[in-house]
């Protein structure tokens, strides 16, 4: 499952190639006909992501009195497969016309259709697979697939919805769920303090808060394992009686993290003196900046992620790893203690 930043990532991305752009809307598999059919020929405004939830606002001709927001939740299997005429720029995003699934990417097909020069027209390319939503624009399509959730809503309902999700480490100037004050940039202790105090009040193992979109929005099971060794808290002990400095401190460890996530493409929590690359020796997790001569090593960048039986980059004690909550935890139990 794709992990916040890479939602951040994506939004970007959707609001490079669409915004303020009238977009023909459509469903080729069929299952969103009906809410398709709300968004079509309407223009999108924006585009933005609160951890793993993506919003896309829509409004009728030129109002921005009636918007209607799509939100998609990726989960395991969902992803957008883009492609243009060649003039869109989103490099900073994802690079399209690249194809992505969660963290992985792939060049796009050779036989893609591009600029068609002869009727000075671009022709977007068919949709391939069980596509639930196509957006088409000027320059480019987007083709969603396989979402856990594909839904018009309200400005109410988008507010209910983030309403039940905690504080995003990534997004600045956001709301407080639950409260009319805001979360601006200038505002950074509202945000940490809110999920030290969720975290805090439960006995529930601090590693499997971190997976708790209503604790925490965005974190994965990556960014769990890795703050959670940067801090070196022992991700089974219970919320409650971890202590609040140690929380915090983790709290603004993934604000860096995460951001940079989204900045990059790439999750790299290894501190320079620690990137020794395992050699083949464990899992890897594909990067978007795989291709890129100058970037980290994905054999070296993470601590416990995937390493499980490897040594600690730090103390040389194996990492461990087991089920909690129904997901694999990666620590070590030298150093998280």
């Amino acid at each position: 499952m794709p992990e916040g930043h890479t939602v951040h990532r994506l939004a970007r991305a959707l609001d490079a190639l669409f915004g303020g752009q009238v977009l023909a809307v459509s469903s080729p598999q069929g299952r969103f006909a009906g809410g398709a059919a709300l968004l079509d020929g309407h223009r999108m405004v924006t585009a933005e992501a609160w951890g793993k939830q993506l919003f896309c606002a829509f409004a009728p001709g030129g109002s921005h009195d009636d918007v209607r927001w799509l939100r998609v939740h990726l989960g395991l299997y969902g992803a957008w497969t883009f492609a243009g005429d060649g003039s869109a720029d989103v490099v900073h995003a994802i690079g399209a016309p690249r194809r992505r699934i969660g963290e992985r990417e792939s060049t796009p097909d050779e036989d893609a259709p591009g600029p068609d020069a002869g009727a000075g027209a671009w022709v977007p390319p068919a949709p391939r697979g069980a596509v639930r939503l196509r957006l088409v624009g000027a320059h480019a399509v987007a083709d969603l697939t396989g979402p856990t959730a594909c839904e018009v809503l309200t400005g109410a309902e988008k507010a209910a919805v983030e309403a039940r999700l905690g504080p995003d480490p990534i997004r600045a100037g956001s709301r407080t769920p639950h409260e009319d004050a805001p979360w601006g940039e200038d505002d950074g202790d509202a945000p940490r303090t809110a999920f030290v105090e969720r975290v805090r009040r439960s006995r529930v193992p601090v590693g499997q808060q971190l997976m708790d979109q209503a604790v925490i929005a965005g974190v994965g099971n990556i960014y769990r394992a890795e703050a959670l060794f940067r801090a070196g808290v022992d991700p089974l002990r219970p919320g409650r009686d971890v202590p609040a400095a140690a929380l915090a401190a983790i709290w603004d460890d993934l604000v860096v993290l995460m951001r940079d996530g989204a900045a990059t493409g790439a999750i790299v929590t290894t501190r320079p003196e620690h990137r020794v690359p395992d050699g083949g020796g464990g899992r890897v997790t594909r990067q978007n900046t795989d291709g890129d001569a100058d970037a980290v090593p994905r054999d070296a960048s993470f601590y416990v992620y995937h390493r499980d039986g490897l040594p600690c980059r730090v103390c040389g004690a194996p990492v461990l790893t087991k089920e909690l909550a129904g997901r694999n935890l990666f620590w070590c139990g030298a150093c998280q203690v």
